[in-house]
């Protein structure tokens, strides 16, 4: 904290209520302790910003999730930094460290191995506490594969829903794929090209005949968007092996149709069988999307008359 600032009462932290000051533009290096989360190259490595090698130049670390991968970027930008590992398995070890470092009013950056850091990774962690520890936090923004897939897989982007990573076993990602069929918006997707072929098998048996696309390698030499529906997807890749960086993007599902009166009846009498009125209603109610008036009114009729 600089001597001309006041001093900050316990309490909510800087997240919730910023001072006045944060909202200026960021320098290199500033008295107060700031952390600097910078985005990289997704494959490119020119895709990087001028803003970002500069904060990445003055920084007196530079916090990374592997040293041998950010030291071969920043000896591409002829840059010679301290490098500082942070990642899943050290976290908890090195996090106070880096506290300790913004508090003595050191400016530290953050990146990721590629793209923009927290995107598929635990750096969350870090700036939440860096926050409430009252260290500035500022975003260079840059490359993010899951912003960069949407942009070239030819589907819908005024809605999605980052999921990252599938669970790796099938039943696991079954269940997760069930929890995301119903959510109006595109799927953005992150998979390994060993597991890329079951991955895809498992969306069109959850998701069923929606169009999809495959990203692959963005930004490098053979980058490529395959888009066809989900069970043509999973067949071309159940027996073709993709290779690099894969991207799933999902259309969203279809509108669904008003439910008619025949099968309005249907799911009401099924939904009877097993549950009270009032589950039976906001169980139909939630599965087709129809007023919970009419729903209501039709479940007593239904049950009065099988009384």
């Amino acid at each position: 904290m600089s001597p001309s600032q006041p001093s900050r009462p316990s309490g909510p932290s800087q997240a919730a209520f910023p001072p006045a000051e944060a909202s200026g533009a960021a320098t290199p290096r500033q008295a107060a302790g700031v952390l600097h989360v910078v985005a990289t190259p997704i494959g490119n490595l020119r895709d990087i910003t001028l803003r970002a090698l500069e904060i990445l130049g003055a920084a007196d670390a530079v916090v990374c999730e592997d040293t041998r991968v950010t030291g071969k970027l920043l000896a591409a930008h002829g840059l010679r930094c301290a490098l500082v590992s942070y990642h899943e398995h050290n976290a908890d070890r090195r996090r106070p460290e880096l506290l300790r470092r913004l508090a003595a009013g050191e400016t530290l950056a953050l990146v990721a191995d590629a793209g923009t850091p927290l995107i598929s990774d635990p750096g969350y962690k870090l700036v939440r506490a860096a926050q409430d520890a009252s260290a500035a936090v500022r975003a260079v923004p840059g490359p993010s594969a899951a912003v960069s897939a949407l942009a070239v897989a030819g589907l819908p982007t005024d809605r999605f829903l980052f999921q990252g990573f599938l669970p790796h076993k099938t039943k696991a990602r079954r269940d997760t794929l069930a929890e995301l069929a119903n959510v109006p918006a595109s799927l953005v997707v992150y998979e390994s090209p060993q597991r890329l072929g079951a991955s895809l098998a498992d969306m069109a048996a959850v998701l069923g005949d929606r169009e999809a696309a495959v990203v692959r390698e963005l930004t490098k030499r053979f980058e490529e968007s395959v888009r066809a529906t989900l069970p043509e997807l999973a067949e071309h890749y159940g027996r073709t092996t993709a290779k690099g960086e894969i991207v799933v993007v999902i259309a969203p599902p279809a509108p669904a149709e008003p439910a008619g009166e025949a099968e309005l009846d249907e799911r009401l009498r099924t939904a009877l069988a097993e549950h009270s009125l009032r589950d039976a209603v906001a169980e139909v109610t939630r599965a087709t999307g129809l007023p919970r008036k009419r729903v209501y009114t039709r479940a007593l009729a239904l049950r009065d008359a099988e009384a």
